[in-house]
């Protein structure tokens, strides 16, 4: 017997029955447009329900342990290379950057850089921190030359976290994000602890100011950013860089994205940016690029206005800021990087 074959049709029909219990703003029929919460006893796009579909509470991760393995003196600051533990029994490595002249006594704000995707599995933390590629995504350089203490993590697959067994690339990305779900989780749960245990890391150095603390990325760093937001509130400033796909765009577009991006479960209460809008009232910049493919300009233009509406409603509205470059795909342009630098400044050196 011929196995009954499903279209993207039928597959969508099924789809538009769980978005047709939602109104535009991507909360639920009958929702407060502005909390996410529903009227009338009906669930709403809340952070318990989003922890939830992540996979619940985070586990006390103990201490870091943090060890400098080398320092090496670069034009304008001091590159240091760090282990740590964001699990008992894993420890990871990251670039610290301390510009010249931030000490203990005279201490700078503090910015983590969460790398890009961009197939680079063996680059990871190296590319922000200005060993590899570049010079666009050098980031953490470019901060560090602003002033910031700037610590550059790998995420889980990539750079020195690029192999389990024989795996690695795309099918260790594959397996870990395959062995999260299975365990009742996902790969962006287990990339939020990770970024957590960054912060407190950062937090922890003495050259930093742990009352000024933000984040940046781009591409996948974009949505390392707006995910860690709802739960890092010692993170003051944060700024993402072209990339926020709805899943609205993706049903439309049909497209793939990388598995971070993936919540199980959350499309039944809201869309992506009902999670970017639940960093309120915390201030968020996003840069976009409008020919970006992998943030279709029509969904991010509504998106944004689900998240101003949050912001609004934590009369923060002026906290919240973002630019569509006209003309421009999935870049950090000259115009992008000076609102980046602008945001830190205003909110993390004044």
């Amino acid at each position: 017997m011929a196995k009954a074959r499903v279209s993207r049709r039928g597959l969508l029909a099924g789809i538009g029955a769980v978005a047709a219990m939602t109104d535009q703003t991507g909360n639920p029929a009958g929702a407060d447009p502005a909390t996410g919460d529903a009227r009338g006893g009906r669930g709403g796009a809340s952070r318990k329900r989003l922890l939830q579909c992540l996979g619940g509470d985070w586990p006390d991760a103990g201490p870091l342990e943090a060890v400098t393995e080398k320092t090496a003196q670069k034009d304008g600051y001091r590159l240091e290379r760090i282990t740590y533990l964001v699990e008992p029994q894993e420890r990871v490595a990251a670039y610290l950057l301390v510009p010249d002249g931030v000490t203990q006594s005279s201490p700078a704000p503090g910015v983590c850089v969460w790398h890009q995707h961009n197939g680079a599995y063996a680059i990871g933390k190296d590319e922000p921190a200005g060993l590899k590629l570049g010079p666009m995504h050098q980031t953490g350089v470019a901060l560090a030359r602003e002033g910031y203490v700037v610590l550059c993590p790998d995420a889980a697959g990539f750079g020195e976290r690029n192999g389990r067994g024989n795996l690695n690339g795309r099918s260790l990305e594959h397996y870990l994000f395959g062995m999260y779900v299975v365990q009742g989780k996902c790969l962006a749960w287990k990339n939020i602890l990770d970024m957590r245990r960054a912060v407190d890391l950062i937090a922890s150095r003495p050259e930093v100011d742990g009352d000024r603390l933000g984040c940046y990325g781009h591409s996948m760093g974009s949505t390392h950013t707006w995910l860690v937001g709802p739960w890092e509130p010692r993170l003051k400033a944060l700024v993402g860089n072209c990339c926020m796909p709805t899943y609205a765009a993706m049903e439309r577009t049909d497209l793939i994205h990388c598995f971070p991006n993936y919540i199980p479960g959350w499309r039944q209460y809201g869309d992506l940016p009902d999670v970017v809008g639940m960093i309120a009232p915390r201030a968020l910049h996003l840069n976009f690029g409008e020919t970006d493919s992998g943030s279709p300009i029509e969904e991010v233009k509504a998106g944004m206005e689900v998240i101003r509406r949050a912001y609004r409603a934590r009369k923060a509205e002026d906290r919240f800021t973002y630019y569509i470059e006209p003309g421009s795909g999935h870049v950090l342009s000259d115009e992008m990087s000076n609102r980046v630098k602008a945001h830190f400044a205003r909110y993390l050196k004044a």
